[in-house]
């Protein structure tokens, strides 16, 4: 990463009124700010799940063909499409994989956490040592919410998932392709690819939002080169102020990634 994109970068965070949490790496070159502090995850806390889910599949624990109805579903609210959908529609496991990842949809991710469990969502997390990761509760679990019940993550923590998605290591070749191909499927492209040109690239991402919480983590290809990004952001006072900052930072990233 050139100097001047660090200067750039540098400037746009002192000028955020709100906090900031940045792991990024390009050709090997890390730059992270407050990369080890600890943000709500908002619907980031997916991420592990999803890479928990295929581990599952290779171990042959989670078949990914099993069919589902939406009658054998707890109803939850908030993001997605599952709840708008007849009982009688059928889905695979794999469908519900995909849509927790492409639309964020809670009531698919809260059916995975059931069958995959809590207790191995966290040992999964523990190996790709997620210090600061948390899965304390479902998705729009209120009862839990009112507990003080929450889910954590870190920049830091987010780069190591998109990293066991992009290198080798924790999962077959296999299973980070069809990762991958699953995160370039993503339908929420309001935040870090939003000034991108996404023609000149190929780009995986998964968004999270809460009130006052803006994420987005990517792995952005160009040519030979891939950039892995983490940007968290809380605190936010004003949300159009917040979105066109992580507007801003992604931009930077892609002018610093084609250049």
């Amino acid at each position: 990463m050139t100097g001047t994109f660090k200067l750039k970068l540098q400037e746009l965070i002192d000028r955020y009124q709100g906090r900031v949490g940045l792991s990024l790496e390009l050709d090997g070159d890390l730059y992270e700010w407050n990369s080890t502090q600890v943000f709500p995850s908002a619907s980031l806390i997916k991420l592990p799940i999803l890479l928990t889910a295929f581990r599952q599949k290779e171990q042959g624990i989670l078949d990914f063909d099993e069919i589902v109805t939406i009658a054998e579903m707890k109803m939850t609210s908030g993001a997605g499409v599952l709840q708008a959908l007849s009982e009688s529609a059928v889905l695979s496991i794999a469908d519900m994989v995909t849509l927790m990842i492409i639309v964020s949809d809670n009531m698919a991710t809260n059916l995975l956490i059931n069958k995959i469990g809590v207790s191995k969502v966290r040992d999964f997390m523990d190996e790709l040592n997620l210090s600061g990761t948390e899965l304390n509760r479902q998705m729009m679990d209120f009862a839990a919410i009112d507990k003080g019940l929450n889910n954590w993550t870190t920049p830091s923590d987010m780069l190591k998932c998109l990293k066991a998605i992009g290198q080798n290591g924790f999962l077959s070749d296999e299973s980070r392709g069809q990762i991958a191909a699953i995160l370039q499927k993503q339908q929420f492209t309001d935040k870090l690819s939003f000034l991108m040109d996404t023609e000149k690239i190929v780009i995986g991402s998964k968004t999270g939002e809460l009130h006052g919480v803006e994420h987005d983590c990517a792995i952005i290809q160009f040519k030979e080169r891939t950039v892995y990004a983490a940007v968290l952001m809380d605190e936010i006072v004003d949300k159009r102020y917040g979105r066109s900052t992580i507007n801003e930072i992604g931009r930077l990233i892609y002018e610093e990634l084609v250049r």
